[in-house]
């Protein structure tokens, strides 16, 4: 696949333009517990991974760009995290339209990062949530065509940005995993190729039952978020191929405080096929069991242009507020840790009576504040290996 040169950058520019709308608009333990699956591209210190590199941008510009240079210049490559050849999923939030989803500038941004891979970009790139088919702003679930979306001209949804990408020849789909949340499936390894969540029997101590989407993209590439790639000839996985970016945007919640990194793991299981299990043990620590269980991330990026600072998960246009910032770490405890309390917590504050600043404190210990339940996920990840923080000793902030 050709790399894009500048005049290929300007033509994307102005057909996502052309196609928004925007057109001239300046800027701006007697049981066996199942394995664990986790994939380690590149060996990267503990004060690296929980090293937070925070951007300024409106999404629209080149603040992707200087994220990634920022990282490289601490040694970090995002081009180690992500190989040429690689299939990408964007886990991002789509549950909510106007600013309770992640944001679509930014999406944008990332993929043009990813398809200008300095070896060139052969891969495929997979933007995907699960609202769940329930709730959501029209109470049915997710939607990657919401023409009141989080961008800077409002009308630019997931999908127009997908289809910008394919016009360009790249790999680059969307896929709705609500459109199949309520089939239970079995592996593409035990002979089936239908779409849905494929549910393990073990219950976890979070109450937690694991459960994944395993599908088919439009390109015919075979997907299990947990094994991998399925390749077809070799009738064999290709886990080291597959790799999550979780793009999560921040925001309150009203039953667990805070949604950031680690709560947008929510979108990666079956709350249907689990009774709501999965729902449920977000306060127990349940999507670090999630994480630790399928794939962790390669990397988190956090969408801090616009914050919802109450009435969350959903965050209309009118309340949500610009912050114009974006936050990536490889540590998604770390990163939570640090929004919450330097991003959202001030920004809460100044609301009549405080809002939920107190309780959005991951400092927090008591049952109902986030910091119970962060610090819970933290230990799932650490019971599996998987190095995360929330002591502001072990954290570096590169603003």
């Amino acid at each position: 696949m050709k790399k894009i040169g500048i005049l290929s950058v300007l033509l994307l520019i102005f057909i996502l333009l052309l196609n928004t709308g925007c057109l001239g608009r300046a800027p701006a333990a007697a049981q066996t517990i199942p394995d664990i699956n986790i994939i380690t591209p590149v060996v990267i210190s503990q004060q690296l991974s929980s090293t937070i590199f925070v951007e300024n941008t409106d999404g629209t510009d080149d603040g992707v760009r200087r994220l990634i240079h920022s990282m490289l210049e601490q040694g970090l490559d995002f081009y180690n995290l992500i190989n040429s050849d690689d299939v990408v999923i964007l886990k991002i939030n789509c549950q909510w339209a106007e600013r309770g989803g992640t944001n679509t500038d930014l999406i944008l941004s990332v993929i043009k990062a990813i398809v200008e891979h300095p070896q060139g970009f052969s891969g495929e790139v997979i933007v995907a949530d699960n609202g769940q088919a329930q709730f959501g702003s029209e109470r049915r679930g997710g939607s990657l065509s919401w023409t009141n979306a989080n961008s800077a001209c409002r009308t630019q949804s997931v999908m127009d940005v997908v289809r910008i990408f394919q016009r360009s020849g790249y790999r680059v789909t969307g896929v709705l995993w609500d459109e199949f949340t309520a089939v239970r499936v079995q592996e593409f390894s035990a002979g089936d190729t239908t779409n849905g969540f494929v549910v393990e029997e073990f219950r976890h101590s979070t109450g937690l039952e694991i459960s994944y989407p395993k599908f088919t993209t439009e390109y015919g590439t075979q997907v299990s978020f947990k094994q991998g790639i399925w390749n077809v000839a070799a009738q064999s996985y290709e886990s080291e191929k597959l790799k999550v970016i979780n793009m999560p945007v921040l925001k309150s919640h009203g039953g667990f405080q805070v949604t950031a990194a680690v709560k947008n793991y929510m979108g990666t299981p079956s709350d249907r096929l689990t009774n709501r299990r999965a729902h449920n043990s977000v306060g127990t620590g349940g999507m670090g069991t999630q994480m630790a269980h399928t794939r962790v991330p390669v990397l988190n990026i956090l969408d801090m242009i616009w914050v919802g600072v109450e009435r969350g998960p959903s965050s209309s246009y009118a309340a949500a507020r610009e912050i114009n910032k974006i936050a990536a770490s490889i540590d998604p405890v770390a990163l939570d840790y640090w929004a919450s309390k330097y991003i959202l917590m001030p920004e809460a504050s100044r609301l009549p009576g405080g809002g939920r600043a107190s309780s959005m404190n991951p400092d927090g210990t008591e049952p109902g504040t986030f910091g119970y339940w962060l610090r819970l996920s933290m230990y799932e990840l650490h019971k599996a290996g998987i190095w995360a923080t929330m002591d502001e000793s072990e954290i570096t902030v590169i603003n």
